[in-house]
């Protein structure tokens, strides 16, 4: 029955994954930064930032590479707490 839930638990995400690909297959994926900066220089085009990066990657792989990481970082940490929790309930589950 465990095994079965966890199949289509499975198949579910697979299709969730799917379905975005098929219902935009001819979208631009853009991120919001850039669409952010269109809106603001439609409502004021003088705009001036008023901060600069510290830091500017080389180029986009290198700038998805580091924005990967920064999630497998953040991932790796959630990760982390779930199983030190999850191991502390079957030590108190055993003992008490």
């Amino acid at each position: 029955m465990k095994n079965k839930k966890n199949i289509i638990f499975m198949l579910l995400i697979l299709v969730l994954l799917i379905i975005p690909f098929v219902v935009a297959s001819q979208g631009e994926f853009g991120g919001a930064d850039g669409m952010a900066l269109d809106i603001v220089m439609e409502i004021d085009p003088n705009y001036q930032p008023i901060a600069e990066h510290f830091f500017e990657p080389a180029s986009g792989e290198i700038e998805s590479m580091l924005f990967t990481l920064q999630g497998v970082i953040g991932a790796s940490f959630i990760g982390y707490f779930i199983g030190t929790k999850r191991a502390a309930n079957k030590i108190k589950k055993l003992e008490g």
